[in-house]
């Protein structure tokens, strides 16, 4: 992974001193609130609705485990003994206090973390598929173009104070893991012709109150114009977006006001001004940043393991964890392993300071010190000896991080709601618990399959909501908490939006809306038909008139 050179260790001390002084003149009435709002965004400082919170960035999802170890201190000594994962692959905290920030963000930097531009309208956390680099069916490891997007973003002077927060991802696999298409820039990587690689580039995606999938304006991208062209959408957007209205200032309302043709001619026409300036990438530069992704010191294994094999017969806790969490890895031998943050009766995403500190033991030992976070909200660990998996899971068990349910109902996506976000119209946390307490049994859970279950407590979709399989909304209706249901969300390939059911339910009502719901999946599946799969080929009606029935 990237390791910081002088260059960002004096740029982060020079930020965290000025920060520090901004934080001690505010206190001190100094600085109005309206005068250091800005500021304290741009160092990842939210005000929620009973503390402070603080986003700190993961860049592309990658952790080492010496900064895992550095979050779960911070965890213990300046909130409550826990860290929440978000779905841009970044951890937040909840209660830190407002005069210790710039000493969280001293630690951080000890261990070459930061939370600068993790809010506030500026580029924010490039994200990309948690598999990269590992995944056997991968074009090209993404992670050095995310560092190069990275590097090329922070503090960029031209897109400091851009119309609306600007968001990125980049998939490099051929299953798209990084919900590409709903990011305000989405870049795949492709292969021309000639087998040279380069990327076919969407704009204009994103959730939120106007949910959009984002569009293609370039099908082939030559790898070394990636910063031009980007340069290119930013400035057009920097330029023509809305500034009068935030809830139209985000590109995907450019581009939907625009037209999607007239805005790629004029980004083309502003590239034609960049394409062979100083941001043109050299062979160089992609050897540089590729250096700091290089594969760890794999062993020559056989790609079979008698002691998995006699595991997988005899346990029968373990194999159910193995079918599920576990996926193939490009070398043989080893495998990719998720660990579900999702167990019944723990806060989807949220990890404590202890089991902070046994995955960072856990990646010592197991996956060369390196850990993954996920846009599902997971961890992972991605070069796990086949030979070890037992012995993993046993260790994960003991420290009750053995969920056995990713990808499953219960392995639910869930933004924090009204139980920490002032912007939430609705509590997220208590539905996702309801849910999974009703969909308790394993048996159930595995037959019914596959099944994506999103949660954001506010059309702001932290929660990614309108691309679950099975969407659910916090809307406020007169005061009270109330939740609107959507179907048919994707974030595969072929991404699609969730259709709305209709009238919100209340709270109490939701866990029997979802087994409604389930019910009438698993009562017109065909053979091997998924959720998603079964809604297409039957439409949303099916589905209404079962949860809307009126009782006899």
């Amino acid at each position: 992974m990237y390791r910081y050179d002088q260059y960002d260790h004096q740029m982060l001390a020079d930020r965290i001193a000025q920060f520090r002084n901004q934080t001690e003149r505010f206190l001190k009435g100094e600085l109005a609130g309206p005068e250091f709002l800005p500021l304290r965004l741009q160092n990842g400082l939210y005000v929620q609705r009973l503390a402070p919170m603080l986003r700190i960035a993961i860049p592309y999802g990658m952790l080492s485990s010496t900064q895992l170890r550095k979050l779960a201190f911070i965890a213990d000594h300046y909130d409550k003994g826990y860290g929440h994962f978000t779905t841009r692959q970044n951890i937040q905290f909840n209660w830190p206090a407002l005069g210790d920030v710039p000493d969280i963000l001293a630690h951080l930097a000890e261990v070459e973390m930061h939370a600068i531009q993790t809010s506030g309208n500026c580029i924010r956390n490039t994200t990309t598929d948690q598999f990269a680099g590992c995944a056997v069916n991968e074009i090209e490891d993404s992670r050095p173009y995310c560092e190069i997007i990275r590097q090329w973003s922070t503090f960029h002077p031209e897109f400091a104070y851009l119309p609306r927060k600007f968001k990125i991802a980049v998939c490099g696999t051929q299953d798209d893991q990084a919900a590409t298409q709903v990011h305000d820039i989405g870049l795949f990587i492709v292969r021309n012709e000639a087998g040279e690689p380069g990327f076919r580039v969407l704009v204009g995606g994103g959730l939120g109150r106007t949910p959009v999938v984002g569009k293609e304006i370039r099908a082939f991208l030559p790898k070394e114009h990636l910063l031009t062209y980007l340069d290119a959408i930013l400035r057009v957007y920097n330029r023509e977006g809305r500034r009068d209205n935030k809830y139209k200032a985000r590109i995907k309302i450019l581009v939907k006001e625009t037209g999607v043709d007239e805005f790629r001619d004029k980004v083309e026409k502003e590239w034609l001004a960049l394409k062979d300036g100083p941001l043109t990438l050299t062979d160089a530069e992609f050897q540089r940043c590729k250096s700091f992704f290089h594969d760890p010191d794999y062993k020559s294994l056989p790609d079979t393991s008698p002691a998995l094999e006699k595991a997988l017969s005899s346990d029968v806790l373990f194999a159910s964890w193995y079918y599920q969490n576990v996926n193939a890895h490009k070398k043989p031998g080893y495998s990719i392993v998720t660990v579900c943050l999702k167990k019944t009766g723990f806060a989807p995403g949220d990890i404590t300071t202890e089991q902070m500190n046994f995955m960072a033991d856990v990646a010592d030992r197991f996956s060369f010190g390196e850990l993954r976070v996920s846009h599902e909200q997971n961890l992972i660990l991605a070069d796990v000896e086949k030979e070890s998996l037992y012995t993993l899971w046993q260790a994960l068990k003991s420290e009750d991080l053995n969920a056995d349910n990713l990808g499953l109902l219960t392995d639910i996506i869930c933004c924090p709601g009204g139980d920490f976000c002032s912007l939430a119209n609705a509590k997220s946390i208590p539905i996702a618990e309801s849910i999974q307490r009703r969909f308790n049994d394993p048996a159930v859970l595995r037959d019914v399959g596959k099944l994506s279950l999103n949660i954001s407590g506010c059309m702001n979709a932290c929660g990614h909501h309108h691309v679950g399989n099975i969407g659910i909304l916090g809307v406020d209706k007169k005061g009270a908490e109330f939740y609107q249901v959507s179907l048919g969300g994707s974030v595969e390939n072929q991404t699609a939006l969730g259709q709305i059911v209709g009238p919100s339910f209340a709270q109490e009502e939701v866990p029997e809306v979802i087994e409604k719901i389930v019910s009438v999946y698993t009562s017109k599946r065909q053979p091997g038909e998924r959720f998603l799969d079964t809604f297409n080929r039957i439409g949303i009606e099916p589905f209404k008139e079962v949860v809307y029935a009126k009782a006899d």
